[in-house]
């Protein structure tokens, strides 16, 4: 393995740690206002995925970069949905007419 692999795996390991950490730890409060927020995070990671896509040059690139950019897609969508469905039980209901 190279050098620049195991950097990368390294990386890797530490970010989904620190995210677990991280996540865990958010009150339930909290998780609309996270979610939101993440969703923005999320378009930027599409497009970087996005980019790295359009620069790969070997056939295992361009299949990291897909699977990047379909699960990036799903996530920023899937993101949308469930913060609309959290908002949506805020709403007040129409009382029913006597």
């Amino acid at each position: 393995m190279t050098r620049e692999l195991v950097l990368s795996i390294y990386v890797v390991i530490l970010a989904v740690f620190t995210g677990y950490e991280v996540i865990s730890r958010v009150p339930s409060i909290l998780h609309t206002p996270l979610m939101s927020a993440t969703n923005a995070i999320h378009g930027i990671v599409l497009l970087g995925a996005m980019l790295v896509l359009g620069a790969a040059d070997t056939p295992v690139l361009h299949v990291l970069g897909f699977i990047a950019v379909v699960l990036g897609a799903a996530n920023v969508f899937g993101g949308f949905v469930v913060t609309d469905r959290m908002l949506e039980m805020f709403k007040k209901k129409p009382e029913a007419r006597k």
